[in-house]
């Protein structure tokens, strides 16, 4: 089966989107680093190499069905974050415009009557709702406690369970 152009060039934006993501969330995890946040460094590196084996999984389809991955130019994310709240905020962001991204490529897919292309994007709409529930709970979190200087404790403990699956 060969995959459409439109629907090539749709799954290669959906690439380099997932390959912003990886290195957004890395540059977050720097951020963090830099405030003696590791249990946020960690969460936020662990979300980082998700969002890359999300591309590699665009990537072994796009093989599968004849059509051509384009390995993506990544624009530089941001360096500095106005607080912890503001770097859960971008991230909460950021997956729901690849949301949107990925519910235009099911569109697309239907429009095109491209069923096994549909088929295999349903992954991603299952993942997409549990990356935005979990970004809004972490949201939450932070806004329950707040993000003062002890709070910050607090939030960096969660997101080490989080990171260490106990959550």
């Amino acid at each position: 089966m060969m995959i459409s152009n439109k629907m090539q060039d749709a799954l290669n934006k959906q690439i380099a989107l997932e390959a912003y993501a990886s290195h957004l969330y890395l540059a977050m995890a720097t951020w963090c680093d830099k405030q003696g946040l590791d249990g946020c460094k960690k969460f936020l590196l662990a979300q980082s190499d998700e969002e890359r084996v999300h591309m590699l999984k665009l990537f072994h389809y796009m093989s599968d069905v004849d059509g051509t991955a384009i390995a993506p130019e990544i624009k530089k994310p941001p360096v500095d974050y106005d607080s912890v709240t503001n770097v859960f905020e971008m991230l909460h962001d950021h997956e729901q415009e690849v949301t949107h991204a990925i519910h235009a490529l099911v569109k697309l897919a239907y429009d095109e009557n491209d069923y096994t292309t549909l088929n295999f994007l349903q992954w991603y709409v299952e993942e997409q709702r549990e990356e935005e529930a979990m970004a809004r709970d972490i949201l939450d979190k932070i806004n329950l406690i707040g993000d003062s200087p002890q709070s910050l404790y607090f939030i960096d403990l969660e997101l080490q369970k989080i990171s260490d699956g106990e959550d």
